[in-house]
């Protein structure tokens, strides 16, 4: 006996949507970024512009508000694409930790907030030439001192750097190695948020 089982996709419509965006966007288009090692700039800039990369913000916040599954369909389409979904999954979770830290601890106004992840296009700055993403033994420190942060130590590897304009930058506020507080790291982690140039 023969069992058949029909299975309806519930995102369809999502795939089918993102499919048609990138479409515009030729195979030869992305190998040749691929070939001259250049950022896919229009196509990422044709996300943005679509909301395609604000899938883990909230409506309130003027994001899409669809979710980490539907945010997983959305690079996984990229990708199936022939985009690197690499160079723009950034954009949705560097956003999300703006959305969840930054606004609460900088008193940044949510139209401010809006217009930010709106034209800007964060990073996170957490490799270190000493201890790699091992985040319980991080040697950049984040020091408060009155209403600001000095901070001190080292970071590598930051990808799509020059196309950003935010970095998250992943500092201890206590050295791991000289405090007793946290030993492990992760309590004490804290993230500040900081123009490059």
């Amino acid at each position: 006996m023969t069992v058949r089982t029909i299975y309806s996709d519930p995102h369809d419509d999502l795939r089918a949507a993102l499919r048609a965006l990138c479409a515009e966007f030729s195979d030869d288009y992305h190998r040749n970024n691929g070939r001259n090692r250049t950022y896919p700039v229009k196509s990422i800039d044709a996300l943005t512009k679509g909301g395609w990369l604000s899938a883990m913000i909230p409506e309130k916040f003027g994001g899409s508000g669809l979710g980490l599954t539907k945010a997983s369909i959305v690079m996984e389409g990229t990708n199936r694409c022939g985009c690197n979904a690499g160079h723009c999954h950034g954009q949705m979770y560097n956003v999300g930790t703006l959305l969840r830290y930054g606004v609460r601890r900088t008193k940044i106004s949510l139209p401010s907030f809006h217009c930010l992840w709106r034209a800007a296009s964060a990073i996170n700055g957490v490799t270190e030439p000493t201890t790699g993403t091992d985040t319980t033994k991080i040697n950049t420190v984040a020091k408060r001192v009155g209403a600001r942060y000095i901070i001190s130590g080292q970071k590598v590897w930051i990808s799509r750097i020059e196309h950003s304009d935010l970095m998250i930058l992943l500092g201890a506020q206590h050295h791991w190695k000289t405090s007793k507080e946290s030993p492990w790291g992760y309590r004490s982690l804290s993230r500040s948020q900081r123009s490059h140039r």
